[in-house]
């Protein structure tokens, strides 16, 4: 009858409508995206650049005043800091007067601290560096990791920080040598005078 006819018209439609889209299925991927995990062709995960890029060095943007003033070079040299004693807050600002090529550090020391928790024992690292450039400078840092690289890495920031003059020798002093420090010289004198005393008692 009629209101059969129209209740199967009504099923009909609704079902056609309600058949999800049949899209053709290719081999070849869509631009700019990959098959499953977002591989695609910007390549490696998701076109980040892979695992252990290469990671652009930041342009240092200065958080104290001292490093304000050493990025617009109105302070010519470390003298400078050390003769009015300003802390030193940030280690670009010792990189900006002592080049990476002039800089030396040594690792002194790298020990195992542990700590007992109530888990049980934690074991982090604890390095110890020293930092030089051969010319009347000197740092030593030391800093604590849960990772060898990180306390080395975080050693070598302190020990920038840390950086000092030296006295060394001069005019005003007629035995010390130019490379001394003037405890250098007291004991340089000592163990020369010892050895004149034993030198002479033998000769005896």
């Amino acid at each position: 009858s009629t209101q059969s006819t129209g209740s199967l018209y009504f099923i009909v439609s609704s079902a056609m409508s309600a058949a999800p889209e049949v899209v053709p299925q290719t081999d070849k991927a869509p631009e700019g995206r990959g098959f499953g995990r977002g591989r695609g062709a910007r390549g490696g995960r998701g076109g980040r650049g892979g695992r252990g890029g290469a990671q652009e060095e930041k342009e240092w943007i200065p958080c104290t005043k001292l490093g304000r003033l050493v990025k617009d070079k109105k302070i010519d040299s470390l003298e400078q800091i050390f003769l009015f004693s300003m802390p030193i807050k940030e280690y670009q600002i010792v990189d900006a007067f002592i080049s990476e090529e002039v800089l030396k550090d040594e690792m002194l020391c790298v020990q195992q601290v542990q700590k007992s928790t109530s888990a049980g024992q934690r074991t982090r690292f604890k390095a110890f560096q020293m930092v030089g450039d051969h010319n009347g400078h000197i740092g030593i840092g030391v800093r604590v990791g849960k990772e060898l690289a990180v306390a080395i890495k975080a050693s070598l920031i302190s020990a920038k920080l840390n950086i000092v003059p030296i006295r060394r020798g001069s005019v005003s002093y007629t035995h010390l040598r130019a490379h001394e420090t003037p405890e250098h010289l007291v004991c340089r004198l000592l163990l020369e005078k010892k050895k004149k005393k034993s030198t002479k008692h033998y000769c005896t």
